[in-house]
């Protein structure tokens, strides 16, 4: 399936963006960005991305679709973050782990609106950010993150809230 691209979103020419082999939806809202060399890989699952209105996605980052990713409006992304709503099975030390595919799904990444991520953070399965939240530089995100909240590290402490 290809990419729907609201005629208003702007989508690097270097920008990676592979087709969905399953059927996997990649949608992105009026007047986002995405930059040079952001890569989108439908991979581990058929979750949907869909990006809101307003948002930037910034140069490096990359998106596995994996159980889905929905980002709101509204949301800057800074540099080289990671979006993996997958997850790869292991258990079975008699077969390789790339041979057991991947494991059910967490509800894959959810991002609501007015969220500001800094650069090379990692968003895991199951993670989901509350609307105003902030995301400090190189930080992991792998559960549920309060609104207005602002967030740094790994593993991830609040430090304060929004005003």
């Amino acid at each position: 399936m290809p990419i729907e691209a609201h005629p208003d979103a702007r989508i690097s020419a270097l920008a990676d963006i592979e087709e969905s082999v399953r059927g996997t939806r990649i949608a992105v809202g009026a007047h986002s960005v995405i930059d040079s060399f952001v890569k989108v890989k439908p991979a581990g699952g058929s979750g949907d991305v869909v990006i809101g209105e307003r948002v930037t996605i910034n140069s490096g980052c990359v998106i596995y679709t994996g159980n889905g990713l929905t980002i709101g409006n509204d949301v800057a992304i800074a540099a080289n973050c990671v979006f993996a709503p997958v997850n790869h099975e292991f258990r079975d030390r008699d077969t390789l782990i790339r041979e057991q595919r991947f494991m059910p799904g967490r509800g894959g990444v959810i991002i609501h609106d007015d969220v500001w991520i800094g650069a090379g953070c990692v968003f895991l399965d199951g993670a989901v950010v509350g609307k105003g939240a902030v995301i400090g530089a190189l930080s992991l995100v792998r559960g549920e993150v309060e609104p207005y909240s602002i967030n740094v590290g790994n593993p991830l402490v609040t430090t304060g809230y929004r005003k």
